[in-house]
């Protein structure tokens, strides 16, 4: 069950995108960090580079997936004209 709408609209299957990486605490393991962007609190920003990492990821490892996004966001251009 979902808590909200919001939730369901921005979920990795409903964009037909693969989600973004995940982090937790230490900040540093095995030397590999936590992106500087992630720990900054601008939310935009962490907005923005979460959606070009799950578009990096969909288009390296599910062309079919985002051959399936770019259409619909072709769509959603043409529409808004």
């Amino acid at each position: 069950m979902l808590n909200s709408i919001q939730s369901a609209l921005t979920d990795s299957f409903a964009r037909d995108l693969l989600d973004h990486p995940h982090y937790t605490r230490p900040r540093e393991i095995d030397g590999m960090s936590v992106p500087e962007v992630l720990l900054g609190g601008n939310h935009k920003n962490i907005q923005s580079w979460r959606q070009e990492k799950s578009e990096e990821r969909t288009r390296e490892k599910r062309p079919d997936l985002w051959k399936k996004y770019r259409q619909s966001l072709v769509e959603l251009e043409t529409n808004n004209e």
